[in-house]
């Protein structure tokens, strides 16, 4: 789905969400799984130095830019990624937004658990990273080529969320050299497929974080 369409659709299930609060529903909201046409974002809070081409290359890429309304810097959304927004009321499930992030990365590190990746937090950088350790003559061990496999970015309000992750499956990661991920110089990107050397497509890699998300957040699917 085009960035801009499904966007207006998160708005939409945001909206409704926000008016059903108080009330007896015991619908606690909805996980959107999508691909996306190639598209750059920008978080409300990020630098538009950190786009490092100009909107004619831009264009001759046939990839679109927005700027919007989440939290992060820019990132990079195209096929083979496992873009994933809930839209979920937090006060329905008994958590904050804190633990709500927290359980957003827990559930990618468990869906790449699944593959033999070792995903992990980096403190003071949200999102899912790998990186190498790497054992010194001195016995010490170092951590070392940090990359990350799945950025998240959300937003709140009224204990409503939107926006939400990506994770990159089998995503071609030239796209993310022309920018700085998520304001980052010293980092890089990987891929699910990158890290095993074989693909690994949207349908497989959505499935197995759909259901990580449910059990983690104590949902189930609408029959």
């Amino acid at each position: 789905m085009p960035y801009k369409e499904c966007w207006d659709y998160q708005q939409k299930l945001f909206n409704e969400l926000l008016a059903k609060q108080g009330g007896r529903s015991e619908h606690a909201g909805t996980i959107i799984f999508v691909e996306h046409p190639a598209v750059y974002t920008l978080g409300k809070s990020g630098n538009m130095s950190n786009m490092l081409i100009d909107e004619a290359r831009l264009k001759a890429l046939g990839a679109e830019f927005y700027h919007i309304d989440r939290g992060g810097d820019i990132t990079f959304h195209g096929e083979g990624q496992v873009v994933c927004y809930p839209i979920l009321d937090l006060e329905k499930l008994g958590i904050g937004l804190r633990r709500y992030v927290e359980i957003l990365e827990q559930s990618i590190i468990e869906t790449v658990a699944e593959y033999g990746i070792n995903g992990r937090r980096l403190e003071g950088a949200t999102g899912v990273w790998l990186c190498d350790e790497v054992e010194l003559p001195n016995g010490e061990t170092v951590e070392r080529n940090w990359r990350k496999i799945c950025a998240i970015g959300v937003k709140a309000s009224r204990f409503v969320t939107m926006h939400g992750l990506a994770l990159n499956a089998s995503t071609d990661l030239k796209w993310f050299t022309m920018i700085n991920p998520c304001g980052f110089i010293d980092k890089g990107v990987t891929s699910i497929s990158k890290e095993l050397g074989r693909e690994v497509n949207f349908e497989e890699a959505s499935q197995v974080l759909c259901k990580k998300l449910l059990a983690n957040f104590n949902l189930e699917r609408e029959q």
